[in-house]
This record gives C-alpha cells, structure tokens and sequence, in this order.
C-alpha cells in the first residue's frame, strides 16, 4: 500500500426608455439569469381562513403538479400568420424580465412587432413552461390570446398555461391583478377564469372558488354553465362536494341548465369515496334531461363500483356498455383492473379478471398490460407466466415496460425456466427486453450454474447493441464479480478496451472489489496501479475495497496501514470503513482494539450505526460475557440504533449455552414487540438450541408458529 503515490442575447433596442431598458438589462450574467438583480420579487399572501379574500391583496405563488387531460404539443405550427420560422433558441431569461415589468403588455407587443417573438404553438408552449413566477405565464397567455384570439381555443397552450398556475401557484385574483390586466387593456374573459378556478381547485381552495365565483359580476362576467361546470369540477377536485352540490342547486335560479358534463363532474364525485347509489341517481336524472351516459360516465361508475366493492356491478357495466354501443377506453379497464386488485386479494382479483377476460374474443391490450402490472407488483411469477402464456395464445403481444416489468417478476421468483421459454417466445415476435432486465436475467442464470444459457442471452445483448459504453460496461462486470466470476470481468474490462471505450474509476472500483472479496489481494493491487496511470484518484470505496480484502486474506496491520495512508491521501473514512476493521479486529479476538476503532469513530464525527455494534455484540456473546454485551447494546441504543436478527441471536444463542433459557424465551418473543420479526436464522438457532437441551415442547412450539407465517425452517429429526 506504499505504493499509492451563454445564451447569446438576441434583443436590438428599438423603444427610446422602456424597450431599450430591457434590452440593455437583458446583457448582464446572461450566463446566470436566475441570479439577476432584475428579476422582480413579488409578495406572497398565505393562505388561510381569513387571510385572502377575492380583488383584495396581491397574488401569490406555492406549491406543484400536473394538469389532467393535457393533450401532446403539436408540432405543426398554429400561427395564424402561418409563421414557421424563428431566428433561434427563445431566450427564456429576457422574455420573463420583459413579462416582469410594469409594461409588459406594451413591451411584448414591440417585440412582436419586431419580430424577435414569434408566435406559433411551440413557442408558446415553451414561453408557458419556462416561467419561474407563476404570474409570468398567466400575463404572457393574456398578450397572446389578445394578440391572436385563436390561440385561445388551442387545448394545449391552456393545459400547459394550467399546469404552470398549479404547479408554481396559486395565483390569486386580487384588485392588483384585476387593474393590471385592465391597465394593459385586457380583462379577465370567462375562458381565462375558468382556467383559474380549475388550478385553485386542484389546490385545494375549494372556500376561495366560491368567493371569486360570487363576485364575477365585478369582472364583468355573468354566471353560465360553462362557468358552473368550472366551479363543481374544481370543488370537486379539492374534495368539497357539499359546497359543489350546493353550486349544482344555484344553477337554475342563474337560468343555467346543466349538461353533461355537469353530471359527469358529481358523478366523479360521489363515485370517488364510494356512494354509487348517488351515482347512479344522477346517471337518471341526466338521461330524464336527454343526455346519454358516455363513456367517461361508464368509468366513473366503474371506479366507484370497485370502491364500493360491488365488484358484480362493475362488471355489468361493461356489458350495459356494449348494449348502449358505447366502447370502452383505456381508462375504463384500467379502472377495473386496478380498482379490483385495490379492493381484494391479489389472487381473487386475478381470478375474476381472468373470467371476465375468457368471454372476450379479442383481449383488450390495455387490460392485459394492467393485469400483469398489477400481478408483477404482488410478486406473483406463477400467475404472471401463465397469463402471459393464456393471453399470448390468444395474439396478445405486450408493450415493451409491461415485458420488462413481468419478466423481473420472473426472474426475482426464480421462475428461471419459464421467464427464459417466454423470452425467447416473446423475442421471436419481435419484442426487445431493456438491459436492466436482460442484466438482471444474466446474473440469475450465473448464480445457479446456467452458464451457457446466461452467455447467450448476453451475447444477444450485445447483438441488440445494449452494451454500447462505459456505464453499461461497468454493469457488466459488475455483474461477473457479484457471481464470482472475474476472470470473465477482467475479459470483459479487455474487450472494453479494445472497443475503445475508456475505464471511468468506477470500473477500477467495481473490479478491485470484486477481487478483494475473493480474497484475490495481489490482483486487486494490479488494479490499483492501472487505476493511477489512469490518472485517477482512489476514493473511499477504493480503499475500504482494498482494506476489506486485506482483512479477508487475514492481512490486519496492512489494513491497518491502508487506513492511514488513506487519510493521507485526503479521503476520509465512514462507517463502512470503521465497521471492516471492527469485524476484522473482533474476528481476530482483539475486542479491545475494536472498542477503540469504535470511540475513534465517534471522536471523527462518524455515527455508528448498527453493523459497528453487532461485531462488538457478537464477539462478547462467543465469550459468553453476556454482561459486557449488554453494555454494548444499552450504548447501542441511546444512540435510537435498533437491534437486528443478528443482535438478538447473539444473545439468544449465548443465553442458551450458559442454561438461561427463560430469559432467551422472554428475549426472542419480544423481537415481534420491539419492531423486529424473526428471521429463518434467529429462529433454528433458537430451536436448535432448545432441542439440543432437551427444551423440545418449547422447540415445538416455535415450530408450529412460525411455519404458519411462511418462515422456512429446517427439519429437526428429534422433532
């Protein structure tokens, strides 16, 4: 161990004050525009119970998320000046400092004109989404809809303008935001009100919905059913549906008629906590009104039937479909599939499923992909394979996350002989799997002595060009040394250099450390040198790589030595580190010199953590020195470490040979108490202990207990 030795700025001035003035702010720290000193600041109201009031205050901005139903940007441009060029990149940083000013509306406006702002979809698409004050989106939607009023029917640039005011908002309609939009020569349109209210809703500001929406008359707005359908839904959506239901009951005396969508918006509501029959008395009051259930109804009382658990209901409904010639959607299987798995057993769910889906003649995708979701989710290898090999009989071919998803279920069941048949079956149609998964099969396949089958899957790996760089490389051989195979990590290390694909001090590392814990020191050393012509510099899993082979090959002073040329070095040891030296010294009998490496730890500023007592514990149990053990642990424990499988067995095992066998029984069936179940292991020392002392009914009740809970123990012939 010696050995170590700027966005370029596209604006021209062209008004004499205010447009010049942007312009010339706009140049410096271009390259850090979020630390302008021109970004304004704009103060936040926090919200309460009396602490906003409708046009009272300033708009303010919090919290995060996303907005339903967003339809994908199109690429085509919407321009209605058809126009489909721009100059470059939208310099994001100079639009927000223009909408940040008092005259924005004037400023963009001769920006356009212009010509440096060019309107079409994307851009403002893109304006909308770059905005870090909320308020910047909602004035530059305002310019743009004033601009071009088409853009105004455009789905997408109100659900990005949406999601923006929901995910940075709220942004409330104060007196200051009102005169503002005023003072630019706009007003608050009912389009742009009901774009508000959705986000307020979504924030849960169900009282301040209300509010606004009783003080429209302000705004020059009067109530409409379109207006209606805004407020329910957003009550809805903040979970108050007495304060959307008491909206509902307002809209005939404002002469608004309620439609479908009306309907649709309580229907979601009663069917979200479950009270169908209210459902469904709606679904009738809307069809006495002339409007038919549509499909997005049908989902809706899908999902509530589920939650009811009227799970024969829910089914019927997609039969009611079919007779009303009404198709069912993605949504409406995906809320039966999941709605059934989150209402029952996993097992019960997937045979009621599956009765459903045998009177289909074609399978519906979306339902298969959610069912195998659902099961890979639970674990279930056996049902997931012998519902990919049912389904795919009947020409059901799944999507590449959904293949993926099901064949690591496979693989983590050890369902190895199925989930390769299926691979292979499913690869031959055309399917592709993604490295993780095809990686994680390999090193399945390893383990249990399938070399030839895991060197060919491999070898389709690189075929499908999957190892391609030095990251999915290093993943490879990390694979090889988890599986003990090194010599085909280090072939795998040359055939990366002979591809031309440069090591990264990653692949030095997980190489040293697949040697070292082989106990292959000397060839981790070899490594260690290529890793400094390299010219890279060890880290701290370098050295606990090498300090750990060390103490493997009992080489205790060398590691010691490591220890402190690493320091030297400048890296600074962990836990991890301070806990193999601990090990090595407890394994070694020096209890003392491990007590020592553990107030060093401390005094470093390093926490303990529970592997660093567990060696201390161990140690002083082998001893029998129960007493000293207990000490160890009391300090374990003022440090809120809770004791392990091994912590408890320690002591277990170590009571059992000095005859205490009341207090290990007391001890091992508080482990439950304390938060700890026991393990296979803590269990057959247990047993083991108790039959070899002739204790066999208390053995025998272990026994029984722990077998109903699944827990694999191993035979005892006495027993």
């Amino acid at each position: 161990m010696r050995g170590l030795s700027s966005l370029v700025s596209r604006a021209s001035p062209a008004i004499k004050n205010i447009s010049e003035e942007v312009v010339n702010q706009s140049k410096p720290k271009r390259e850090n525009p979020s630390n302008s000193k021109y970004l304004p600041t704009f103060d936040h109201t926090p919200i309460g119970n009396n602490s906003v009031r409708p046009f009272e205050g300033k708009s303010s901005s919090t919290s995060q998320l996303g907005f339903p139903n967003l339809s994908s940007v199109s690429n085509a441009t919407i321009s209605p000046n058809k126009q489909k060029s721009r100059l470059g990149p939208i310099d994001h940083p100079y639009i927000s400092r223009i909408l940040s000013r008092k005259e924005w509306f004037l400023l963009l406006s001769h920006e356009f004109k212009a010509k440096r702002i060019h309107l079409d979809a994307q851009s403002i698409v893109s304006v909308l989404q770059n905005q870090e004050n909320p308020l910047n989106p909602l004035r530059f939607y305002i310019w743009v809809t004033n601009t071009h009023p088409l853009f105004a029917k455009n789905q997408s640039i109100r659900g990005v303008l949406a999601n923006a005011l929901y995910r940075r908002g709220p942004v409330l309609l104060s007196a200051e935001l009102v005169q503002d939009i005023r003072n630019s020569g706009c007003r608050v349109t009912e389009d742009l009100l009901c774009i508000l209210i959705g986000s307020w809703g979504r924030l849960g500001l169900a009282k301040y919905c209300a509010e606004v929406f009783g003080q429209i008359s302000y705004l020059g707005l009067s109530p409409t059913t379109r207006l209606y359908n805004a407020v329910i839904d957003a009550l809805v959506k903040s979970n108050s549906l007495d304060l959307a239901y008491f909206k509902f009951q307002q809209m005939s005396a404002d002469n608004c008629i309620p439609d479908r969508y009306t309907y649709n918006f309580l229907i979601h509501g009663v069917c979200k906590v479950g009270v169908v029959d209210e459902a469904l008395r709606l679904v009738k009051q809307m069809e006495g009104l002339g409007y038919s259930p549509n499909v997005v109804t049908y989902t809706m009382l899908v999902d509530g039937f589920c939650k009811a658990k009227k799970f024969d209901e829910a089914f019927k409904l997609f039969d009611k479909m079919k007779q009303r010639n009404v198709h069912p959607n993605e949504a409406s299987y995906r809320s039966l599939v999941n709605g059934l798995f989150r209402s029952m057993s996993p097992h019960n769910a997937f045979e009621l499923l599956s009765s459903f889906l045998e009177k289909e003649q074609i399978l519906p995708k979306v339902a298969c992909d959610t069912i195998l979701h659902c099961l890979s989710n639970s674990s279930l290898s056996k049902e997931v394979a012998g519902f990919l090999r049912r389904a795919e009989e009947k020409g059901y071919l799944p999507d590449s996350s959904t293949f993926n998803i099901s064949m690591t279920c496979l693989i983590r069941g050890l369902d190895l002989e199925e989930a390769c048949d299926i691979l292979d079956s499913l690869t031959e149609r055309g399917l592709k799997l993604g490295f993780n998964t095809y990686l994680a099969l390999v090193e399945a396949l390893y383990k249990v002595e399938r070399v030839a089958e895991g060197n060919r899957y491999l070898n389709q790996m690189m075929r499908d060009g999957l190892v391609e760089n030095v990251f999915s490389y290093n993943m490879v051989i990390d694979c090889f040394c988890k599986v003990k195979m090194n010599d085909r990590a280090s072939e795998t290390f040359r055939q990366m250099h002979q591809r031309g694909i440069a090591p990264n001090l990653v692949t030095f590392n997980t190489l040293i450390c697949g040697y070292c814990k082989a106990g292959e020191v000397g060839e981790a050393k070899e490594l260690l040198k290529m890793l400094l012509e390299h010219g890279f510099k060890p880290d701290i899993f370098t050295f606990s790589s090498i300090i750990d082979g060390l103490c493997r090959v009992h080489h205790t002073e060398d590691a010691f030595d490591c220890f402190s040329e690493m320091v030297k070095w400048g890296v600074k040891p962990n836990a991890i580190t301070y806990n193999i030296l601990i090990r090595s010294s407890c394994i070694i009998g020096d209890v003392a010199k491990s007590m020592k490496l553990l107030k060093k730890m401390k005094a470093d500023g390093i926490s303990p953590d529970v592997f660093s007592f567990n060696a201390l514990i161990q140690s002083f149990c082998k001893m029998n020195e129960v007493e000293k053990a207990q000490n160890v642990l009391v300090t374990m424990l003022t440090l809120d470490l809770s004791p392990d499988n091994f912590t408890y067995c320690a002591f277990i095992k170590a009571l059992c040979e000095l005859g205490r066998f009341d207090e290990a029984k007391t001890l091992f069936f508080s482990m439950e108490i304390n938060g700890c179940m026991p393990d296979a292991y803590t269990c057959n020392t247990f047993i083991d202990a108790l039959a070899h002392s002739s204790h066999f009914e208390e053995a025998w009740d272990i026994v029984k207990k722990y077998e109903k809970r699944g827990i694999p123990l191993k035979p005892i012939p006495i027993l």
